[in-house]
């Protein structure tokens, strides 16, 4: 592992992947994947920048296989008019990998579902993303899913009793939450594919602190957190090399199921692919059966999910 980079990436030719996001790390993710071979589709809410994504790696990967398909991790109907779209078209598909994420947004918003934001998109969108494609990824061949955290939910906690931020919003609280979700759903989502006989490897990753548009989105360009971006740039790593960990996961004969990938160097904030440190409460698999259950009662997911 030491020292992986994205010229490592094995063939992927005569796999299918579906990549969240149209930028930062969801773009180079597919950029990857594409150059390596596979035929990636990108998932977004944003019409011109799905196709700009597209455009942008046809241009640099002669004969990529890559398409845009229109998806809103906000919207539980959009999900499921997505998912519909590709179990319509295919039979199956080997690789997931949930990355779309919004990020502190100065004051509580909601989705279409009325979830608080960024748990609604960040991990309950996801959730209800994988378990409906769950059919297409069990007839993949060696099928993974690689769901993307952050090194903000080492100060995560679930708050079971206001998942949704309602007796009080704070910006980076309800990202941490967020985000220790994914992480746990990852976990999770790897024992019950273990004991359902599901033969998918769920594997989570992070990409430190990386040079992306999510603060700038989020929290907005003048703000604190976005000033930092914006001004001390120099300290994030760039995006090609904060997609790493995942691509890793993704692609790599190494990676395994269950387990945690992210930089190798300055506390897990940049450098290489390694197996990252996982924070103690997303390694509490009575909350993490919890917060299944209770995710599937949110997104009024099937019950063999």
């Amino acid at each position: 592992m030491a020292n992986w980079t994205a010229s490592d990436i094995p063939s992927q030719h005569r796999r299918s992947a579906v990549v969240t996001g149209t930028g930062g790390l969801g773009f180079q993710c597919a950029l990857a994947l594409a150059r390596a071979g596979a035929n990636v589709i990108i998932a977004g809410r944003n019409l011109s920048k799905g196709a700009a994504a597209v455009e942008s790696i046809r241009r640099s990967v002669v004969q990529a296989k890559v398409s845009f398909e229109l998806l809103d991790l906000a919207s539980l109907e959009s999900v499921a008019t997505f998912c519909n779209r590709l179990r319509a078209s295919r039979r199956r598909l080997d690789l997931l990998i949930n990355n779309a994420a919004v990020m502190m947004p100065p004051q509580r918003l909601v989705t279409a579902d009325g979830f608080e934001l960024q748990f609604g998109t960040n991990y309950l969108g996801h959730f209800a993303l994988t378990s409906q494609l769950l059919p297409l990824l069990s007839n993949g061949k060696e099928p993974r899913v690689v769901t993307l955290s952050s090194v903000a939910a080492r100060d995560g906690a679930i708050q079971f009793d206001d998942l949704q931020s309602e007796r009080g919003y704070k910006p980076m609280v309800a990202y941490s939450q967020s985000k220790l979700a994914c992480l746990m759903f990852a976990f999770e989502l790897q024992r019950r594919s273990t004991a359902s006989g599901w033969g998918i490897q769920s594997i989570a990753a992070h990409p430190g602190i990386s040079r992306t548009d999510l603060l700038i989105n989020g929290a907005g360009a003048w703000s604190g957190a976005g000033m930092l971006r914006r001004f001390l740039w120099f300290l994030f790593q760039p995006a090609p090399q904060g997609a790493l960990p995942a691509l890793y996961a993704a692609t790599s004969t190494q990676a395994r199921g269950g387990l945690y990938y992210g930089p190798d160097k300055l506390g897990e904030m940049r450098g290489h692919p390694t197996v990252a440190k996982v924070p103690p409460q997303a390694l509490d698999s009575s909350n993490a059966a919890r917060l299944w259950l209770e995710s599937r009662r949110l997104t009024a997911t099937a019950h063999e999910f």
